[in-house]
């Protein structure tokens, strides 16, 4: 069932949109070699406490993690532990946060010191392919163009796009309807109306789409072992177009998110 949200009810969400982005930001800053991702974990499970908000992702389905972290290969939900972050490697940070009943949910990939040319343009166009999704949020659009779009940037730059994870509603619960593929045709699907708020999220990988899920029952990773990269924002549709509630300050990290969207998409 699909649930479109009241502007009460976005308002909550942009309330905690605003703490996944900042604990988010402030993760991307501490993300250094020689750093096991068991501290980013407990970083982002302190920053959202001390804000007022729950680790969403937290026991959720038996996750032990508060926040997902997948290197290189791993498309999303890799689990916190003692593995160390090496020069070279790419991270990818999925956090939600719920607060007041409400959820939001973003991530970003993001460099660990100096990556290679080839890993940083994965980077900028599975970036650039969320925005080009986000943008066709508009009332009397459809879910599939979204993903249409994002396949089309996607594979324009030989990319794959993983077809078993999709992007879906988010509110009361983390999952909720409509499912998001990141692939699709123009004018498919469920019309988007103002009121509601999708968390869409590219998963973008260097060679095939097909993926593989690892024996901790978590863990996805790309099936020829090539790079992934992994983009995602909770952003409400109204009756001006799309907004974005995760927002980060994207000067901040101008080499990981290159790509500034239009105002009309985040203002």
């Amino acid at each position: 069932m699909v649930t479109l949200k009241t502007l009460r009810e976005i308002e909550i969400m942009r309330r905690s949109g605003k703490i996944t982005a900042q604990v988010l930001t402030s993760l991307m800053k501490a993300v250094r070699p020689g750093m096991a991702t068991a501290e980013l974990d407990r970083l982002a499970e302190q920053g959202i406490r001390e804000r007022g908000g729950l680790p969403t992702f937290k026991g959720y389905q038996g996750f032990p993690g508060s926040v997902c972290l997948s290197v290189n290969d791993e498309v999303v939900h890799g689990i916190p532990g003692s593995r160390v972050l090496q020069a070279g490697d790419l991270l990818s940070i999925d956090i939600g946060t719920t607060l007041e009943g409400y959820v939001s949910d973003s991530a970003v990939t993001l460099p660990v010191g100096t990556v290679s040319k080839a890993a940083q343009r994965l980077l900028e166009v599975t970036q650039e392919s969320l925005m080009v999704g986000i943008a066709q949020m508009q009332p009397g659009n459809h879910v599939g163009d979204i993903g249409a779009a994002i396949q089309a940037h996607a594979e324009a730059h030989g990319y794959g796009v993983v077809r078993e994870l999709v992007g879906h509603g988010v509110g009361r619960a983390m999952h909720e309807e409509p499912q998001v593929p990141n692939y699709g045709r123009p004018g498919t699907g469920m019309e988007l109306r103002a009121g509601l708020v999708l968390a869409i999220e590219p998963m973008i990988t260097q060679g095939g789409p097909e993926v593989r899920i690892l024996k901790d029952g978590w863990t996805v990773v790309t099936a020829d072992g090539k790079l992934a990269a992994h983009f995602e924002h909770t952003i409400a549709v109204t009756q001006d177009g799309p907004k974005i509630l995760t927002l980060r300050d994207y000067a901040e990290h101008p080499t990981i998110e290159p790509y500034r969207p239009s105002e009309e998409v985040i203002a």
